[in-house]
């Protein structure tokens, strides 16, 4: 490519080299026979003919194409030859010698143009040949892995609380490859990587231990869960090489929610409000400190509690339900570390009503949601005070509208399933570099 492109770069070509030496015999016999030539070129209309000892004429580049390897030879594209007919029209007569000249320069300029063109276009598809990058380009991101790279198997040890899901393509929601999902433990030496759910696996960490394994296969452990609700956790030590969770600091993260970000301003569309404070709760625990706060708060203000033992909800109803409502108590379960779940990211912000939170203190809930998107517990005294807060705040409009000035550029997303989850770690395998690690200690990382 370096010696032909040389011509690109104003010297000639070696085919241009020889045309031009060809031309230029051909053209000399020509005029030594006496024959006339006229030309055009970029900067002069057809002139008459030349005398005798002349030199070829430069090369017009703008009719050329760009970037063309050229030499003088080439303006006789454009040359007009004086013929027979423009010399009787002189009244000259024609000899029997100028017109055998004339054909045997015809035939030599021909044969040699042909020649010329046959090489250029060899040398311009070559030039303008597409490099690989460029073909990976143009190929973007594909749903199937090219032919010969490998396919990322990913093994799923159990269902997730035994609950079965279907799998889907995670290339529609990323822009990598999809993976293989299996849930077949025929798989556990070939799959590249392991997913075990910390709830399903917790009771035989020993088992696990004792399981073969291959070298370069890595397990992912996998846990939504609370510390105080993921028991065992010292037996897991030594046994993972990377975390998958809620938390923030995990190798792969998997929020229970997450803002998402508008590609212009919305209109405020808040739902009509008829009634004051909901709490939807499933797991009643009477000595929790969620259940102590809601019971001292239900002393200075009225809440409609819906779930086991409680006001009925069907599951499709609580949306809806819940959108009448002024407040909702998203009360986590316990209180740690990034443990922000679908209390507040779908039954609270996706409703479309103020959350009023019981969980992390309020800066960790500002690392995921604008400050004046909640109310937390911890702004108050004592329930007492939140409750004529919420009294207040229901009463005057305008202040209750500031709690929805966020959501002109920013839309709550709720987690969408167990298929998200691993669809993260699908697209976290493919785009981060691999690298050994055990993690030494869940338990002391964890809680």
């Amino acid at each position: 490519m370096g010696g032909r492109l040389g011509a690109v770069e104003g010297q000639l070509c070696p085919v241009g080299e020889r045309l031009c030496k060809c031309l230029h015999s051909a053209l000399q016999a020509a005029l030594a026979a006496g024959v006339g030539w006229r030309y055009k070129d970029c900067r002069s209309a057809h002139r008459p003919r030349a005398p005798a000892r002349i030199s070829l004429p430069s090369v017009c580049e703008s009719h050329l194409p760009a970037r063309t390897p050229v030499c003088p030879a080439l303006i006789v594209l454009s040359v007009v030859f004086a013929d027979p007919f423009m010399e009787l029209a002189d009244g000259t007569m024609i000899s029997c010698r100028k017109p055998f000249i004339f054909l045997l320069f015809s035939f030599i300029f021909s044969s040699c143009v042909l020649v010329f063109l046959h090489q250029f276009r060899t040398l311009e598809l070559e030039h303008y040949s597409p490099s690989p990058t460029a073909q990976l380009a143009r190929a973007g991101n594909t749903s199937t892995p090219r032919k010969g790279e490998h396919r990322l198997t990913i093994l799923l040890w159990k269902w997730p609380f035994g609950y079965r899901f279907n799998f889907i393509n995670c290339s529609q929601l990323y822009g990598t490859p999809d993976c293989h999902f299996t849930v077949n433990h025929s798989w556990s030496q070939k799959a590249d990587v392991v997913i075990m759910h910390h709830r399903d696996v917790c009771g035989d960490a020993e088992g696990l231990a004792q399981l073969p394994r291959v070298p370069s296969q890595r397990w992912i452990w996998f846990n939504l869960e609370s510390p105080s609700h993921s028991p065992n956790l010292g037996a897991m030590d030594n046994l993972f090489n990377l975390t998958m969770s809620y938390r923030r600091d995990s190798d792969i993260f998997t929020p229970y929610g997450e803002l998402q970000l508008l590609g212009q301003p919305q209109p405020l569309n808040i739902p009509p409000k008829t009634k004051l404070v909901a709490w939807v709760v499933s797991n009643w625990r009477a000595g929790s400190h969620r259940v102590k706060y809601y019971q001292e708060l239900k002393k200075h203000i009225a809440v409609d509690v819906y779930g086991q033992h409680h006001l009925p909800l069907p599951w499709d109803k609580l949306l809806p339900t819940v959108s009448q409502y002024n407040f909702y108590l998203a009360f986590e379960n316990s209180q740690h570390e990034d443990y922000i779940t679908e209390k507040l990211w779908r039954n609270a912000l996706s409703s479309g009503t103020v959350p009023v939170v019981l969980g992390p203190p309020r800066e960790n809930y500002e690392r995921f949601l604008p400050p004046d998107s909640f109310i937390h517990v911890d702004d108050f005294a004592s329930a007492g005070d939140l409750a004529q807060y919420l009294w207040e705040l229901s009463r005057d409009a305008k202040r209750y509208r500031r709690y929805f000035q966020w959501r002109k550029w920013l839309k709550p997303v709720a987690g969408a399933g167990w298929a998200l989850h691993v669809c993260r770690a699908c697209h976290f395998l493919q785009t981060t570099e691999a690298r050994y690690q055990v993690v030494p200690s869940l338990s002391e990382w964890f809680v």
